[in-house]
C-alpha cells in the first residue's frame, strides 16, 4: 500500500519513506509508528493504542514513547511547536492531520541513483504514475533562474539568488516550500508548470531569469498558479552590480517581501471558492483575513466570529490567535469602556506567542498588542525583534516595529524601520502603520509639519482608519491651522460617530502623556467630550 501526503510517499510493502527523491532514514519502530498513525488518521491514537500496535504490548516508558514521536516528527520535517503533520491532543494522544491519498499500484522497481540528468529514475517514474497530493497549506517551488547573460560564470549568482529566495520563503511558516535539491533537478529544462506542479505536489511556481549588461543586472521573476497557469505576480529588478552579496540580499528581500502579500491575496480568493462544508481552520482564517485589517467595526466583528470558529477547531492556531488579538484590540480602541476586550486581546496575544515558533507575522502582531494595550514594551520588543531576526523580508514586522518605536518617540529607529517596510511592500494596505508611527514620533518631538505630512500618507494608504485623522487634526491644531484640523476631526466622526475624547483618554494607547496631549488639541478641533 502507498500513502501519499504533502511531498512524501510511504510504501508499506518496501517499508520506505520518500520525500521527493530522497529516501528518509529512520529506526524500524519509528516507521511502524508513522504507518500506524497514517492508517488511523481518522481518529486520535492513544498511548495504549500505540504501545499495543508498535511495541506489541510491551512496557514502554513515557520518555521512550515521546522520543519516538519526536523522531517521527523530525523525519517528516515537523516539530512539537508547529505540529503540521502529527498533532498532540492533550490528555488523549496524537493524531495524523495531513491530507492522505492511498494507492495500491507502484511503478517498476528502479534504482535510487540519479542518471546523467541529475534526476532519480525512481522519482521520475513514481511522479509520472503518482501525482503527489497538495499539502494542506499553500505550496511553492522556486525554479532555477535562467542565465540570459551568455556568461556561464553568472550561473553562481543566479543560483545564489534562488537559494536565498528559497531560504527566505521557508521562513514563512504558513507556506510549504520545496527544497533546493528537488527544484534544481529541473535545471536546463523547459518548465511545464502543470507537470512540475504534479510531480512536486505544489500549488505555485516561481520562475525567473537574470541578465547582466556591463555594470547592471536585470532580474525578472513571475509567480504562476499551477492549476490554472495564470500569472499571480510579476516584477523586474534593475540594479547596479556593486557589492555582489549586498545585491543578492537586496533582490532576495524584495522578491520574498512581494510574494507573501500576493500569495495571501490569491489564497483568500481560493478559499472563497470552496464549499462551506469543507472549511477547516486554515480556510476559516483565510475567510476572516480580508476583514481583519479593514478598520471597519462590522468587518472586525465578522473576523472575530470566523477566527473563533477556527480556534474551536485548532486551539493552538497561533496565526488565528494573533489575528483575533488584533481585532479585539481594535474594538477596545474604539470603545475603551469594554474592559473585557483589553483582557481578551492580551490573552490571545500571549497565546499567539506561546504557539508562534518562528512565525514573523505572528510574533509581530502579538508584540504590537502587548505594547499598545499592555504597555509591556520589554515583552513587546522581545517578540518584535525576534520577528525581525526570523525574517528580513516581512513588511508587516517592519511596519509594526516602526509604529511601536514611533509611539515611544524614537525618531531614528522609526524612520529606518519605516523605510524598510515601505520598500518591501509600498502598496500594502497595512503601509499606513509605518506612516502612522512616523506621524506620532514627529508629534511627540513637536515636529508638527512632519507629523501632518506622514499622516497624509497614512490616510492615502488607508482612508478608513479614523485614528490617523485624529493624529493629523491634533498636529494641525498645534500648527494653528484650526479649520483644516476641524475638517479632519469631521472625517473621523463620520467613521466613528460615537468616539470621544473620553474614549481616547480611557484607552490610553501610547501612554497617558500622549493621550492627554491629543485630547487637549482635539477638543479645540471639535471632538466631543
Amino acid at each position: 500500500m502507498l500513502f501519499l501526503f504533502e511531498n512524501f510517499i510511504l510504501d508499506t510493502e518496501r517499508r520506505e519513506l520518500l520525500r521527493g527523491d530522497e529516501l528518509r532514514s529512520m529506526e524500524p519502530q519509528v516507521f511502524d509508528l508513522i504507518e500506524h498513525l497514517v492508517r488511523n488518521r481518522g481518529r486520535v491514537v492513544s498511548k495504549d493504542d500505540m504501545i499495543s500496535s508498535v511495541w506489541n504490548g510491551r512496557i514502554v516508558s513515557d520518555a521512550t514513547l515521546a522520543s519516538r514521536i519526536s523522531a517521527a516528527r523530525s523525519v517528516l520535517g515537523d516539530n512539537g511547536r508547529e505540529q503540521r503533520v502529527i498533532r498532540t491532543m492533550i490528555g488523549k494522544g496524537v493524531r495524523f492531520v495531513a491530507d492522505v491519498q492511498e494507492r495500491q499500484e507502484w511503478v517498476p522497481l528502479v534504482p535510487l541513483v540519479p542518471d546523467q540528468s541529475g534526476k532519480s529514475p525512481l522519482l521520475a517514474a513514481a511522479t509520472h504514475a503518482l501525482p503527489l497530493p497538495l499539502p494542506d497549506k499553500p505550496s511553492i517551488a522556486v525554479m532555477p533562474f535562467q542565465n540570459m547573460s551568455g556568461d556561464p560564470e553568472q550561473n553562481y549568482f543566479a543560483d545564489g539568488v534562488v537559494e536565498d529566495i528559497i531560504n527566505g520563503l521557508s521562513r514563512i511558516k504558513w507556506l510549504f516550500v520545496i527544497s533546493r535539491n528537488s527544484s534544481f533537478s529541473y535545471r536546463n529544462q523547459i518548465v511545464d508548470t502543470k507537470r512540475v506542479g504534479g510531480e512536486l505536489g505544489i500549488r505555485y511556481i516561481l520562475e525567473g531569469s537574470i541578465r547582466r549588461a556591463g555594470t547592471r543586472i536585470r532580474i525578472a521573476a513571475q509567480l504562476v498558479e499551477v492549476t490554472t497557469g495564470r500569472q499571480v505576480w510579476a516584477e523586474r529588478y534593475d540594479r547596479d552590480i556593486g557589492n555582489i552579496f549586498e545585491l543578492q540580499d537586496d533582490i532576495t528581500s524584495s522578491v520574498v517581501g512581494a510574494i507573501e502579500p500576493n500569495l495571501i491575496r490569491i489564497e483568500i480568493d481560493r478559499s472563497r471558492r470552496k464549499r462551506p462544508d469543507s472549511l477547516d481552520a486554515y480556510d476559516l482564517y483565510l475567510q476572516a483575513l480580508p476583514h481583519v485589517f479593514s478598520s471597519a467595526p462590522a468587518d472586525c466583528e465578522r473576523a472575530i466570529i470566523l477566527l473563533s470558529q477556527a480556534l474551536q477547531k485548532e486551539p493552538d492556531y497561533a496565526t488565528a490567535h494573533a489575528a483575533v488579538a488584533w481585532c479585539i484590540g481594535h474594538r477596545f480602541g474604539n470603545n475603551a469602556t469594554i474592559a473585557a476586550d483589553k483582557a481578551a486581546a492580551l490573552a490571545h496575544a500571549r497565546a499567539a506567542l506561546l504557539w508562534a515558533g518562528d512565525d514573523a507575522s505572528v510574533l509581530a502582531l502579538a508584540g504590537f498588542i502587548i505594547a499598545l494595550l499592555g504597555n509591556d514594551y520589554d515583552s513587546a520588543f522581545g517578540a518584535i525583534n525576534r520577528a525581525l531576526a526570523v525574517s528580513n523580508s516581512s513588511a508587516l514586522a517592519y511596519g509594526i516595529a516602526a509604529n511601536v518605536h514611533g509611539i515611544l518617540g524614537h525618531i531614528k529607529e522609526t524612520e529606518s524601520l519605516a523605510e524598510k517596510a515601505l520598500r518591501l511592500s509600498p502598496f500594502d494596505p497595512l503601509s499606513y502603520l509605518p506612516h502612522l508611527g512616523l506621524a506620532v514620533a514627529h508629534y511627540k518631538h513637536n515636529s508638527y509639519s512632519d507629523s501632518v505630512a506622514a499622516i497624509r500618507r497614512a490616510v492615502q494608504a488607508n482612508p478608513r482608519f479614523f485614528v490617523s485623522y485624529l493624529i493629523g487634526a491634533a498636529a494641525l491644531v498645534r500648527l494653528g491651522q484650526l479649520p483644516e484640523a476641524k475638517a479632519m476631526v469631521q472625517h473621523s466622526i463620520e467613521l466613528r460617530p460615537d468616539y470621544t475624547t473620553s474614549t481616547l483618554l480611557a484607552a490610553g494607547v501610547g501612554g497617558p502623556e500622549l493621550a492627554k496631549s491629543l485630547a487637549s488639541a482635539l477638543r479645540q478641533a471639535g471632538l466631543p467630550e
